[in-house]
């Protein structure tokens, strides 16, 4: 990124003929109507200062440079529409196990979770099924940095390991893995992101 030259010349060329007029109404004003100007003084001279907006100027971005700008853009979009659901999800999980570490009885247990199911369906049902499969895919990896357990070991817990394998072939056509862990490393572009929305509390609003 660097100003062009005449870019530079034209910015000198404006700073020239606005100091010329605002000297000139200086020179004419008399009394009352005089116009107030920052000064710095050398030796015996008292020269009148204006100082100039900033302004930026960037050239077209690089064909790659634009490229990755999209990714950023994209990935960036999709962690701040599904980090909300990924700390929802920590949530009730955290609430579901507690509960059911208290039943004892599989009958208890089995309509427990297919009232919270019913539930979270009418919750967070037709949100779900509007995110894209890309929105998918980051949410699934938020989950898991949420919840330290990813989608496949959830449903297989809750649901059993035969729910799970369905589940997790319905999510290899539409290009998913329920079984996507978070790696901080790997994943160092979303924990970014996170970081970001985490240091402005955006989260807070959906809690």
């Amino acid at each position: 990124m660097r100003f062009s030259s005449h870019i530079i010349s034209g910015l000198t060329l404006l700073a020239g003929v606005l100091f010329c007029q605002l000297a000139a109404k200086a020179q004419q004003a008399q009394g009352g109507s005089q116009v107030a100007l920052h000064a710095i003084v050398t030796g015996s001279d008292t020269i009148p200062t204006i100082t100039l907006p900033m302004v930026e100027v960037i050239e077209k971005l690089p064909k790659a440079l634009r490229k990755e700008r999209e990714r950023w853009t994209r990935l960036r979009n999709a962690v701040y529409v599904t980090y909300p659901y990924a700390r929802s999800a920590a949530r009730i999980l955290k609430d579901v196990n507690g509960k059911l570490a208290s039943m004892n009885n599989k009958r208890d247990r089995k309509a427990y979770l297919a009232g919270k199911e019913k539930e979270l369906k009418a919750q967070f049902g037709d949100k779900l099924e509007n995110l894209s499969v890309y929105q998918g895919k980051v949410l699934m990896k938020l989950i898991d940095r949420e919840t330290g357990q990813n989608c496949y070991e959830i449903i297989k817990e809750l649901k059993g390991g035969f729910n799970a394998r369905v589940w997790q072939t319905v999510a290899f056509f539409f290009g998913g893995n329920l079984k996507s862990d978070y790696d901080k490393q790997e994943d160092r572009d979303i924990e970014a992101i996170v970081q970001e929305i985490e240091l402005y509390n955006y989260y807070r609003a959906y809690n």
